[in-house]
């Protein structure tokens, strides 16, 4: 987790992919495809695969517009990973009910997608304008993604742009759970290549 130079973060994802999430609220699973996005594809497979995601927190939930997640729970791997952007992949679809994308830095800000995505809750066409780009869509477990408990809305953490998540970033777990002990939490995360037929 502390060296995201090597060369096991770039290893290129399937074509098409199942992204397996274990929550405090159930099992939802995301289907990733890499031609929507190949830079990002391979960036969000290789956090699941290599257990970026274990133990994590849901850090933001805002009921009909999103659920976001993705910063880590060791501040040591936080500082590791900050400044690790990803190029921006062309955006060929909608932010729509069930999709989902890599957040980033916001409009002047281009070149700034890095481990935290979002999952669209509703049909978000204002975010098509930014642009996000979509990397895949649920296909299992939307109800328990939209269980997440969201009760504490833009305070823990808000958005990468917002200017909240440094707390986050710095004290990790320990900081979420005692300041936002409600928080729903990614248990396990696995990708698996799905076969075409």
């Amino acid at each position: 987790m502390l060296d995201p130079a090597h060369a096991e973060w770039r290893r290129a994802a399937p074509e098409r992919s199942h992204l397996r999430f274990e929550t405090t609220k159930g099992v939802f699973v995301l289907e990733l495809h890499r031609a929507w996005g190949p830079v990002g594809a391979d960036r969000l497979y290789n956090l699941a695969r290599l257990g970026y995601f274990d133990d994590t927190r849901v850090h933001r939930v805002r009921a009909g517009y999103i659920a976001q997640f993705g910063l880590h729970g060791d501040s040591a791997v936080n500082a590791a990973w900050k400044g690790r952007y990803l190029a921006d992949d062309p955006p060929r679809s909608r932010n729509e009910r069930g999709t989902f994308a890599f957040a980033y830095e916001g409009p002047g800000h281009p070149a700034t997608r890095n481990t935290q995505i979002y999952i669209n809750l509703a049909n978000n066409a204002r975010n098509d304008t930014e642009p996000f780009t979509v990397l895949g869509t649920v296909v299992e477990g939307m109800g328990v993604i939209e269980s997440l408990y969201a009760g504490y809305g833009e305070e823990s953490g808000g958005g990468v742009r917002q200017g909240k998540q440094g707390p986050l970033e710095r004290g990790g777990n320990a900081f979420m759970d005692q300041a936002y002990p409600r928080l729903d939490r990614i248990l396990r995360a696995t990708a698996l290549p799905v076969r075409s037929d």
